[in-house]
């Protein structure tokens, strides 16, 4: 199994950059958009902390949560997240 790529960084910098839309759709997946319809797909490693997997237009962002949820385990084991996403505060 490949580790897959991306870049870490804080949920709040990932959340916070003056986005106009933020979600959390599915339990550790994260999306943000811009103001040019590019979506950014995170997962969530800690309660602090995302890594940024994918960033795709506004006609591919379903068809990549698709590929992504299934694989939201494998990435937070492959970067050694020993997690219980149930008692991660909602934001």
């Amino acid at each position: 199994m490949d580790r897959v790529k991306g870049k870490v960084m804080s949920k709040a910098a990932f959340l916070d950059n003056n986005v106009p839309y933020t979600k959390e759709p599915y339990e550790g997946i994260l999306i943000s958009a811009d103001k040019n319809n590019q979506y950014k797909i995170a997962v969530q490693l800690s309660e602090d902390e995302v890594l940024v997997v994918d960033q795709v237009s506004d006609r591919e962002v379903h068809d990549r949560m698709r590929e992504w949820v299934p694989r939201v385990n494998e990435i937070q084991v492959q970067y050694g997240v020993h997690n219980d996403l149930e008692n991660y505060s909602q934001s």
